[in-house]
């Protein structure tokens, strides 16, 4: 059996979902890039760490490193020689900092500036956000989403975001399981 995958340390997620060809078609099997993997080509190739200092920031060996680092340049090279999209999505990652869910429009931000107080919600400007600790009972990194109303789990489908499933018990839009945001969702969707 093998070892379990270390979780890897991540300072931000890209702002962005993914990256589409222009010109071609749109197709459904586009490039998964992993957030560790986008992290390793963000340091390494973005900010010009090399594979020791790059392994050290995100807790990781300098061989595993270099193997997230190379994974990460071959679907590169996969999605720009055979014109495919690429997503942004899963893997075992943690965030190096701290976020606020909204009880108003359930959004989840995270704040870098560890200095400055975080008052109001980053989106909707509400001052009813509360900063998340992620409870020992649920795995952040388990791929399942969850329907917020009745419970429903499902096995989450890489490049399917969870917030377009929708629940066959009850007819609601499905959310990432031990996310933040998962508290104060409004859903117009339901029954």
């Amino acid at each position: 059996m093998p070892r379990p995958k270390r979780i890897r340390k991540m300072n931000n997620p890209p702002h962005f979902k993914g990256f589409r060809p222009i010109g071609l078609p749109e197709e459904n099997n586009p490039v998964v890039i992993n957030f560790e993997e986008y992290e390793a080509i963000r340091l390494s190739d973005f900010e010009f760490n090399g594979h020791v200092e790059a392994a050290q920031i995100m807790g990781v060996s300098r061989p595993t490193y270099t193997r997230i680092y190379e994974s990460a340049r071959r679907k590169v090279a996969q999605a720009f020689v055979l014109g495919k999209a690429i997503v942004f999505e899963g893997g075992k990652v943690y965030f190096d900092s701290e976020w606020y869910s909204c009880n108003n429009c359930g959004c989840w931000f995270n704040h870098p500036e560890k200095g400055e107080e975080i008052k109001n919600c980053t989106l909707c400007g509400s001052a009813d956000i509360e900063h998340y600790h992620q409870d020992l009972q649920s795995d952040p990194t388990d791929d399942i989403c969850i329907c917020p109303t009745c419970g429903f789990e499902k096995v989450h489908l890489p490049t399917t975001p969870c917030k377009s499933e929708i629940c066959p018990n009850c007819n609601c839009q499905m959310i990432r399981k031990g996310a933040p945001h998962h508290k104060g969702v409004k859903n117009s969707n339901c029954n």
